[in-house]
């Protein structure tokens, strides 16, 4: 199983689920974390589990649908992110069932730590 984990390591509001990745693998040895950019091709699994940060958030939260997210509009390059991805793929019918562990922009490992890791364990083991 895969779990693709999003974010930039050289903005400090995106950079968590980076930083989380050598705590998930080691707690979770049996499953692939892999760092995923939201512009390039990707070969879609039959269920997607996704983490990312996500805006807006006061707590780790799980989403099964697109439907929370806003749409933004895509003016510039910089606008095509995760949403503007997974919301094109859903037009084309193209976008498996999903799962999105959401993580808020502002909080400390520790704290998503303990808010994430049972939710992983509830979709993933």
């Amino acid at each position: 199983m895969e779990v693709w984990v999003f974010g930039n390591p050289d903005l400090a509001q995106d950079a968590l689920p980076i930083k989380l990745l050598p705590e998930l693998k080691k707690q979770f040895p049996k499953i692939t974390f892999v760092v995923k950019d939201p512009n390039e091709e990707w070969l879609l699994p039959k269920k997607l589990y996704i983490i990312d940060t996500v805006q807006d958030l006061n707590q780790v939260k799980v989403f099964t649908s697109l439907d929370y997210f806003t749409k933004q509009p895509a003016i510039t390059m910089h606008d095509f992110d995760l949403g503007t991805q997974l919301q094109f793929l859903k037009k084309l019918e193209q976008l498996p069932p999903l799962v999105i562990f959401g993580i808020p922009m502002n909080i400390s490992t520790a704290d998503v730590l303990r808010e994430l890791l049972p939710k992983l364990r509830q979709y993933l083991v």
